[in-house]
């Protein structure tokens, strides 16, 4: 156990467990939902995966909503790549920067699940058909994930290229 906290990065602590871990208290504390878990490597694993879930949304729902109503702005990738080169604090901040990003997923995902556990048993269907929308959402998210992961891998290898 010692040897996966270990390997676990500070981007890994504040941008899925921190987040995991504080939806699953504030949204247990909120609803009638049970997130809490009693053994702490399955809490470990499960608040991590649902911190995952939570800055993906970030990602591929804020990030794109705040850039499209000019909310936030970004420099243009090789820019950046070649800028943390010289000044290593700008991963610092860029780490900062994501795990902003996550919260504002989080409390937005804080309110859907509170607002679900509301009105839900209103929608016998929904409530019926919800992990298969869950997972089917889930899915989705994923493979968007992966393309933009791999996207930002190919932006990241033709920075360097052109650098070198």
């Amino acid at each position: 156990m010692d040897g996966i906290l270990e390997k676990i990065s500070s981007y890994n602590i504040f941008n899925y467990l921190f987040p995991g871990t504080l939806f699953a208290v504030i949204a247990e504390a909120l609803t009638t939902y049970r997130f809490i878990q009693d053994d702490i490597v399955v809490g470990l694993f499960f608040y991590y995966f649902i911190g995952l879930v939570i800055s993906r949304i970030g990602s591929l729902l804020i990030e794109p909503a705040l850039k499209k109503a000019h909310f936030i702005t970004f420099v243009e990738y090789p820019k950046f790549v070649e800028a943390s080169k010289s000044d290593p604090k700008i991963d610092m901040l860029s780490e900062a920067n994501n795990m902003y990003r996550t919260l504002c997923a989080l409390f937005m995902l804080l309110l859907s699940v509170a607002l679900f556990d509301k009105y839900a048993p209103r929608l016998p269907w929904l409530v019926a058909s919800g992990p298969y929308i869950a997972g089917a959402a889930l899915f989705v998210m994923f493979l968007f994930s992966y393309r933009k992961q791999t996207a930002f891998i190919v932006k990241r290898v033709n920075s360097n290229a052109r650098s070198d």
